[in-house]
């Protein structure tokens, strides 16, 4: 097992579904796959292993901000043999176009953070998706005849700030939103040699401050989660 996932070797999928909150993540398990089982549970940070049309995943929790994904995707990248991660998570949008419930499919996270810079030397403030993964959503939500924006996203590392407006990186990159941690999973497995992509699902509108009730929230957030789950069966 690693530092921080006291999973065994052969636990884990090689492909894992991550969302930031562990309970999340046991609603994803315990709803969409088949004969789950918990396999991790570190600092309650919980994992479970089932098969979802036969096809076995993990579907495990990342935390919040680019430190604790950053410390989760590695060890799964790099300790548990994980071919791909799909983070699958919620954002704030900049743009009152990309309106509620609207899924992100990320091309690049853009960000201030340090995080690259200083674990792999990477100087770039904007990141790539690694790997096929977004053309196998894009693609997959085509076929699903789901409504899906590409584009890049801002990855920041702080929800408050004194400051008004939009962050320049994000108005550099043309960000249409932004959330927290998809900078760290693709530096991660960029440096790795790994897959990994980011779903998100507006849950906040920033200029208007709409946003979705947490009454609502869990429902509103399947349709990406079966986005990942379908797009994970060809992967």
């Amino acid at each position: 097992m690693s530092l921080h996932i006291n999973a065994k070797l052969g636990d884990i999928a090689d492909i894992v579904l991550m969302p930031g909150d562990p309970l999340r993540a046991k609603y994803i398990a315990t709803k969409w796959l088949t004969n789950p089982v918990q396999v991790a549970s570190t600092r309650n940070m919980l994992y479970f292993t089932g098969t979802y049309n036969d096809r076995r995943i993990t579907i495990g929790a990342s935390g919040m901000g680019c430190p604790s994904i950053g410390i989760y995707s590695y060890e799964l990248f790099n300790e548990y043999g994980v071919s791909s991660i799909i983070r699958i998570g919620t954002a704030g949008s900049y743009d009152p176009e990309l309106g509620l419930r609207a899924l992100v499919n990320v091309d690049s996270a853009c960000s201030e953070s340090t995080y690259a810079r200083y674990a792999f030397g990477m100087k770039e403030d904007h990141i790539p998706h690694q790997g096929d993964l977004f053309e196998r959503i894009r693609e997959t939500a085509e076929t699903m005849q789901l409504p899906i924006w590409n584009g890049n996203i801002h990855s920041s590392d702080v929800f408050y700030r004194s400051s008004k407006g939009i962050p320049e990186v994000a108005l550099q990159y043309a960000c249409k939103a932004v959330e927290m941690e998809a900078f760290a999973l693709f530096a991660n497995a960029r440096h790795l040699g790994k897959s990994a992509a980011t779903i998100l699902t507006i849950s906040d509108v920033i200029p208007t401050g709409e946003h979705i009730s947490p009454e609502d929230r869990e429902r509103s957030l399947d349709p990406m989660i079966n986005l990942a789950l379908q797009t994970a069966l060809i992967s």
